[in-house]
């Protein structure tokens, strides 16, 4: 089973680019989005399991998305030209990378945010079923 992931990012060239490391790497890209609006509307659908967001799309803070994913427990890491300045406090420990970046960086942050088991993402309800202790 492969991490479905979402991909926030105006710069379509980079986009691509990220597009093409994140299925060489192993996951499905779910969704691409250029704009906070169509980002919301992946994440609405339901369909992801993670993400990946420009801090910066065309002028507009991807922040409310950020919020979106958080309310419903979707890990997600900003990948972000900017330093770790230009990102609020609270969203700071999800600065993941600083573009430009390497393959093997984008690997190895996209391990530590996706660390919980797929199927328990997936099913929760059934996992925590699974784990009450019984009489």
């Amino acid at each position: 089973m492969k991490w479905r992931v979402l991909l926030v990012e105006d710069e379509s060239l980079v986009a691509m680019m990220v597009e093409d490391c994140l299925i060489e790497l192993g996951y499905d890209v779910a969704a691409v989005a250029a704009s906070v609006e169509a980002a919301l509307a992946a994440v609405q659908a339901g369909t992801i399991d993670c993400a990946v967001l420009d801090v910066n799309l065309g002028g507009t803070p991807s922040f409310p998305v950020a919020e979106a994913l958080e309310a419903r427990g979707i890990p997600y890491m900003f990948v972000t030209g900017y330093d770790g300045a230009a990102i609020p406090a609270h969203f700071r420990p999800r600065h993941g990378l600083q573009k430009p970046f390497r393959v093997r960086e984008l690997q190895e942050a996209l391990a530590g945010m996706c660390k919980a088991p797929l199927e328990l993402r997936r099913a929760p309800h059934t996992a925590h079923a699974a784990a009450a202790p019984r009489d």
